[in-house]
């Protein structure tokens, strides 16, 4: 997690909402990224999307069975439905997102008995920090 509060980092330094997403397989990292949604013109550009495109391109394979996700923010549906695409088999994310969260907060995407693949997750891993991330990129904007 703490890997993905640096990329979080990185996102805010370029003036992106502040997420950072890390994908890793067997305890290595295999696919990273920060929020570019901004930058790249691409509103499916979070974190999450990229860390998973990443890896999936170094694995040469779309599914990414066997690995978990490490994430700044709570994914959001669409960010949740990829994981489950993806057959990621665990999600681990730092602060909860009250106003569009996917997996605990708002919506319950990850954990649907009826979806072809359920996700383990966990969620309020180093929170506070994450949170705190977050909370003063919108105040310096302000």
């Amino acid at each position: 997690m703490r890997r993905a509060l640096d990329l979080a980092r990185q996102a805010a330094g370029q003036g992106e909402v502040p997420v950072g997403a890390l994908l890793v397989l067997d305890g290595e990292p295999i696919g990273e990224g920060w929020n570019k949604p901004i930058s790249q013109h691409d509103p499916s550009a979070h974190a999450e999307m990229l860390a998973m495109r990443d890896a999936a391109q170094r694995l040469g394979n779309y599914r990414l069975t066997g690995t978990t996700l490490y994430v700044t923010l709570e994914p959001c549906v669409m960010c949740a439905g990829a994981i489950v695409h993806a057959r990621v088999s665990r999600l681990v994310f730092g602060a909860r997102d009250p106003k569009a969260g996917a997996v605990d907060s708002v919506y319950d995407v990850i954990a649907r008995p009826r979806l072809n693949h359920v996700v383990a997750w966990s969620g309020g891993v180093l929170e506070e920090e994450c949170g705190a991330v977050l909370r003063e990129f919108f105040r310096s904007r302000r």
